[in-house]
């Protein structure tokens, strides 16, 4: 699925320090937590209903009975449950005392998100990296934060610098980095309908900017990790 690896390695290169966007934060109202999410739940499920009426379909037809409530509990409690701050993982740091003074990666971590502009699927692969200044953290906390964030509407630009700015907080370090590599099925499923191409986002930290530092980061992701 994700092939190019040189093709990504240069892009992400001549690109620099110069993809920075304007702000990480999840565009969010201030009353967006005033009611459960059992009455989320309730009114998306009428909203679903209408659409679904609106397009001419028979919800009495026993496949489709159920479709508003399965959809309605499945934004509020999963594709969308990290909108919620009280998802997000603990992230539990603990002293360095290995005196591990190299990068540490975690390659192909699974992306399952959303676009926020056409509500249609982001399926792709992180692989984020920090270099310890005294904390550390467990392997499958960068794991779950990449679910945490992925799970809500979504722009790939800013998924990226989220995940890199929560472990910058978390292990009181700048040198974190983050690189996403994914499929957008609002461009392989609809418009120009271009099944091939995936979308790859970077964003590079404190030492991570330094260019040996960041091919170092590359050439990790583009090892052979399989093993059987």
């Amino acid at each position: 699925m994700f092939e190019g690896k040189d093709i990504m390695t240069n892009k992400i290169d001549e690109r620099g320090d110069d993809h920075v966007g304007s702000s990480a934060k999840t565009p969010l109202r201030a009353d967006a937590f005033d009611i459960s999410d059992l009455e989320k739940v309730k009114r998306i499920q009428e909203s679903v209903k209408d659409i679904l009426e609106t397009l001419g379909m028979d919800l009495e037809d026993d496949s489709l009975k159920g479709t508003p409530k399965r959809v309605a509990k499945a934004f509020v409690n999963e594709l969308f449950s990290g909108l919620n701050p009280n998802n997000k993982p603990k992230l539990s740091t603990f002293d360095n005392n290995y005196k591990y003074g190299e990068m540490l990666v975690e390659k192909n971590i699974t992306v399952y998100s959303t676009c926020e502009h056409h509500l249609l699927p982001i399926v792709g692969r992180a692989h984020v990296a920090y270099i310890s200044s005294g904390r550390v953290i467990g392997l499958s906390k960068m794991n779950r934060l990449v679910d945490y964030f992925a799970k809500r509407p979504q722009v790939q630009e800013r998924l990226t610098m989220q995940v890199v700015q929560a472990l910058q907080l978390a292990l009181g370090t700048d040198d974190v980095a983050c690189v996403i590599d994914a499929k957008h099925l609002c461009v392989n499923s609809r418009g120009v309908r271009d099944i091939e191409s995936s979308t790859v986002t970077s964003e590079f930290g404190g030492k991570f900017k330094d260019k040996e530092v960041r091919r170092e980061f590359l050439d990790y992701i583009k090892m052979d990790t399989d093993f059987e």
